[in-house]
């Protein structure tokens, strides 16, 4: 189960008018933030950050340095993008990605734990082979298809990963598949993963994949405020 932590930094700032998110438009974390913020229609402060480039705004309230990383209106910060979901979903979930069940918030927390760890580890190895080389890049391929097998097999079963409803753990592992198929685009378009392919072509087409890629212009304290998702978006599966 997916728990907000309670160690999350707090700070002493002043109340802000909008929960702010720090992202990077690449990364597949801050995708899967920026995704279930899309879902859940609650608007943030969008700054959109170069990770050569972190702004020191940034790193004073996340040290950590990494993306994304969300500072809530009374200063707490939430530097991990699950927590950042959960979030997400806890202040509104019209499309109930998160469902009250505990059981399929087992099921979700355990596919993201696999993603988060073995899987995320084989794809950095497949798309990174030459900071790897003490084996092949096949060898890592099939490291990761092993969870690629296992998705397959779900979605044999429904439509999305869990049910005939897409939740958490559809918007927290397809950008890893996307990162994956795209370090040999060619490979995955004819590997033996059909359901899996058609998976990841329907979030790729999505019109919430589409609003959460669009390039913004890197922020700095000189730039006007960029708040997400706009307020004519209508949020849908």
């Amino acid at each position: 189960m997916i728990n907000l932590p309670s160690n999350k930094t707090t700070l002493t700032d002043e109340p802000r008018s909008h929960p702010v998110l720090y992202s990077f438009r690449r990364c597949p974390y801050a995708m899967r933030a920026r995704m279930m913020i899309y879902f859940s229609g609650v608007q943030v402060e969008h700054r959109d950050i170069l990770l050569k480039s972190k702004p020191q705004e940034m790193l004073e309230v996340s040290p950590k340095a990494t993306v994304p990383v969300l500072v809530l209106e009374n200063g707490d910060v939430l530097e991990e993008s699950r927590d950042i979901m959960v979030w997400a979903a806890q202040q509104n979930d019209p499309m109930h990605l998160y469902p009250e069940q505990e059981d399929m918030r087992t099921m979700i927390s355990d596919l993201l734990d696999e993603t988060d760890g073995p899987f995320k580890s084989a794809l950095d190895r497949y798309k990174y082979h030459v900071r790897f080389l003490e084996n092949s890049r096949e060898h890592y391929r099939e490291e990761g298809e092993i969870f690629f097998v296992k998705l397959e097999k779900l979605l044999a079963n429904n439509q999305f990963l869990l049910s005939e409803s897409p939740c958490m753990a559809d918007i927290g592992i397809f950008p890893f598949v996307r990162q994956f198929a795209n370090s040999d685009r060619s490979w995955f378009d004819n590997a033996p993963y059909p359901r899996l392919q058609n998976w990841l072509e329907y979030w790729l087409e999505h019109n919430a994949f589409k609003h959460i890629m669009k390039k913004l212009p890197q922020w700095s304290q000189e730039t006007d405020p960029v708040y997400y998702p706009e307020l004519e978006v209508r949020p849908n599966i």
